[in-house]
């Protein structure tokens, strides 16, 4: 069970709510998303149509919905929870991607997914972490939205080196066959989840297998999108 703090983190103001982490002072003083592209999530002239360059080579998934870019405070929560283990943070990120889900669906229209899916760890990286950090915040979003959530459909098979020191053509081979999908997802819509999107190789490879085994759509939830090179 993760240990509250009764203060604010960010302000360090009692909270009315401990679970929620910040104070709703703090909450809407989080740095915002420019406009951005419904479909690859990187700024764009609208928040509604598919801007120029997915028109004319669309991503394998067919919307993002993100919180913020990789900044901070959530780039110091994520990487708290990721490398040290700090699930108190848990329950925070995940009630801020509910947020942007939500706020996503009421401007764009989007459809409850049947299926929630996380990007799955290497068993041996899974082993030496000791937990998956978008394994932990799916299971309670999976309630919240009220979708099945089935965490082994999707296996990384192949172990792979980390992404973060990678170029864009690098992180695409990186990943060429790592994942097996192990279930039925035909005619599924999908919202796979991951913790940061840069290039999005990741979840593209992941995307392209999902609709490959016949998935009817694929959203991206992600904590954050990162939109600086």
């Amino acid at each position: 069970m993760p240990i509250m703090n009764s203060l604010c983190w960010l302000c360090q103001q009692p909270l009315a709510i401990v679970q929620h982490g910040i104070c709703s002072v703090c909450l809407n003083l989080l740095p915002s998303l420019p406009v951005c592209c419904p479909r690859c999530g990187l700024p764009a002239s609208s928040q509604t149509r598919q801007c120029v360059e997915c028109q004319i080579i669309p991503p394998e998934w067919q919307q993002l919905i993100a919180i913020s870019d990789y900044c901070s405070p959530l780039k110091y929560f994520i990487s708290r929870l990721k490398f040290y283990g700090e699930d108190k943070y848990v329950p925070l990120l995940s009630r801020l991607l509910l947020l942007s889900w939500l706020n996503a669906r009421r401007i764009r229209q989007l459809s409850r997914p049947d299926l929630l899916i996380s990007v799955p760890l290497h068993h041996t990286r899974h082993w030496r972490r000791g937990f998956n950090q978008t394994d932990l915040i799916a299971r309670r979003l999976s309630r919240w939205v009220n979708c099945r959530y089935l965490p082994d459909i999707i296996s990384r098979h192949r172990p792979t080196p980390s992404q973060r020191n990678l170029s864009a053509n690098q992180r695409q081979c990186n990943l060429m066959d790592a994942f097996s999908c192990n279930g039925d997802v035909r005619g599924q819509h999908i919202a796979l989840l991951d913790d940061i999107v840069t290039t999005g190789s990741t979840v593209a490879e992941i995307s392209r297998l999902l609709l490959l085994h016949g998935a009817a759509s694929i959203q991206v939830w992600c904590l954050c999108r990162t939109l600086k090179s």
